[in-house]
């Protein structure tokens, strides 16, 4: 069709035609959402190599990185074939997978590579440096990867097939990340030797050895370790303010309005719904009942037609009653002079379905209420009565996988609390940013007055799981060090200092990838890219390097209260209680 348009189109030039309608939009759809997502994954590779560049200073260490992660996502792409034959595989699912495995691979050999690094600079061989690193940073890694996919399982709470495709791609891209990461990652460490820290760019280099581990940090981190009240309530205060928007969110489902105008179908269609009012949103009154009852079905919905215009919430265009031919089911087909998204839309459906079709029949009949704008307003109440069930359900799994892999209470409260703050934050932001308009000429976009429906929901279990890696890598660094004897106050000042750099590596990572989102066209997308970029921004810096410490040291040795066991403390083998001097040693003949 689309051929035959432009080859009559170029038969008449001075008329102009054009070609619109739901598959049309669709299609066009499609093709845009590829074309942008293909513009995020060719740009965000070359982005997170300069940035490993940057956190090792050295071209081999840089690489493994992206080496296992895009490795992740080939071989999840690759299992996605065969379980789609069991699951429904949605089209977006490869950008799912793509997004989460490219920020999960990159974090946890991230963390593997800083820490056997460490571990050789304090004077240990290759293999105690690597054994040390499972030992430790792998079992960060084992946490983190359950949180993340006890977060993605949120999505099935929803029953939607969708939601759980892209459930099911996530969970095994994590899956496989965190089993390259603890089998493929070590041995190819253990082969690489010193040679992973070649060849070295001189300048970054340089800079990296001369930082040090937490040079940087000791000196931010000072001033909240010697005021945690002022730290906890200044950061609480910052996450509550920016999350309070969030109380006003409104959701919808996306429309002609949320549309990029760049798509010539787009702008067909805004043109005929606003030149033919009865191709606007439109709902559908369906009544199924005996084929003896069908005149007085047709005579009953040409009453309901005259009262829903009558109401002012209908148009009086609407067209005959059509029929079956077994004479069982009656359609009628109902137009709203409204936007989609105007409050008016779902009211009159509300009105329709309440009391005005049921109260035109008297005859026993089935009566459904459908369409495109009944569609929207179900998927939104449904997904708004699930959401609170998959945030419960999220945060009480997180809850358990840090209870029990810290023993610990307070600390599983406490990564609750702060995981609740994170997400807060992204759905405030969203709101400020696309329902109250805010930037809009930066984005480049025009504010529909809402937010999307499914965002929300897809930004929460995204953003639990993925400040979960660094949040674990934390919180394991402080807990080596309150093991192995040292006060809470020495063992946070040691560790948040250590990993900060690390931390700030990785959250530039997933920043700079989100950060792309928001620049493309459509405008999901760049609402998944303000909220995730900016709420991982604030989590891994206001969050996790300031609120976090600071509880920590509040909490004190309390922190690690654990009601199943008595309280004790084991002295690690492998941690100095301070860091050992870097032997001299001739690099090019070790």
């Amino acid at each position: 069709m689309v051929a035959a348009v432009d080859e009559v189109q170029s038969q008449f030039p001075g008329l102009e035609l054009s070609q619109t309608g739901d598959l049309t939009l669709d299609t066009a759809i499609d093709d845009q959402v590829a074309e942008d997502l293909s513009v995020a994954e060719t740009i965000s590779l070359p982005i997170t190599l300069v940035l490993m560049l940057l956190a090792f200073g050295a071209l081999i260490a840089a690489g493994i990185p992206v080496l296992l992660a895009a490795t992740s996502v080939a071989a999840t792409i690759g299992i996605s074939a065969p379980v789609s034959h069991l699951v429904h595989a949605d089209a977006t699912v490869t950008s799912m997978i793509v997004l989460i495995g490219m920020a999960v691979g990159v974090d946890y050999s991230l963390f593997y590579l800083k820490r056997e690094r460490e571990e050789r600079e304090r004077g240990h061989t290759t293999l105690d440096a690597v054994e040390i690193a499972a030992q430790t940073s792998g079992h960060s890694i084992l946490v983190s990867g359950g949180a993340v996919i006890a977060s993605m399982a949120g999505l099935f709470l929803m029953q939607d097939t969708t939601f759980n495709s892209l459930a099911v791609g996530a969970i095994l891209v994590v899956a496989i990340a965190v089993l390259g990461s603890i089998t493929v990652l070590p041995a190819l460490l253990a082969k690489l030797g010193r040679w992973v820290d070649r060849p070295r760019v001189p300048l970054l280099w340089r800079v990296n050895r001369r930082i040090g581990r937490g040079g940087i940090s000791s000196r931010l981190l000072g001033p909240i370790l010697r005021h945690p009240v002022a730290s906890v309530l200044v950061g609480g205060l910052i996450v509550a303010a920016l999350a309070a928007p969030a109380l006003g969110m409104k959701t919808h489902s996306s429309n002609l309005e949320t549309l990029p105008d760049s798509i010539p179908q787009v702008q067909t269609m805004i043109e005929i719904a606003d030149r033919f009012p009865s191709q606007g949103p439109g709902a559908e009154v369906v009544v199924h009942t005996s084929a003896d009852n069908r005149e007085e079905v047709g005579t009953a919905l040409d009453v309901l037609a005259g009262d829903a215009a009558a109401t002012g919430l209908f148009t009086d265009s609407a067209p005959p009653v059509e029929v079956s031919t077994d004479g069982r089911t009656s359609v009628l087909h109902l137009t709203m002079p409204f936007e989609e998204s105007d409050d008016r839309v779902d009211e009159a459906l509300r009105l329709l379905r309440s009391d005005l079709a049921p109260s035109v029949l008297d005859v026993p009949a089935e009566v459904v209420v459908g369409g495109d704008a009944a569609d929207s307003l179900d998927f939104v109440e449904r997904q708004q009565s699930r959401l609170p069930l998959v945030i419960g359900f999220v945060l009480l799994l997180t809850f358990l996988m840090m209870a029990f892999a810290f023993r610990s209470v307070p600390i599983a409260l406490l990564s609750t609390a702060l995981n609740l703050g994170s997400v807060g934050v992204a759905f405030g932001l969203i709101t400020l940013v696309f329902q109250h308009g805010w930037g809009e000429s930066l984005l480049d976009f025009s504010s529909p007055g809402f937010v999307i429906e499914w965002i929300p929901l897809f930004v929460l279990v995204v953003l639990v799981g993925l400040s979960m890696d660094y949040h674990v890598f934390v919180v394991s660094r402080i807990r080596e060090y309150v093991e192995a004897g040292q006060s809470t106050r020495d063992a946070v000042r040691r560790g948040v200092s250590e990993t900060a750099g690390v931390i700030t590596s990785a959250a530039s990572v997933m920043v700079s990838v989100f950060a792309i989102f928001a620049t493309l066209s459509m405008l999901e997308m760049k609402m998944l890219g303000v909220g995730l970029s900016a709420a991982i921004l604030l989590d891994a810096t206001l969050i996790r390097l300031v609120i976090l410490p600071a509880a920590l040291v509040l909490l004190g040795e309390r922190a690690w209260w654990w009601p199943l066991t008595p309280a004790r403390v084991r002295v690690s083998r492998h941690l100095p209680a301070e860091p050992v001097p870097v032997r001299a040693r001739d690099e090019s003949r070790v």
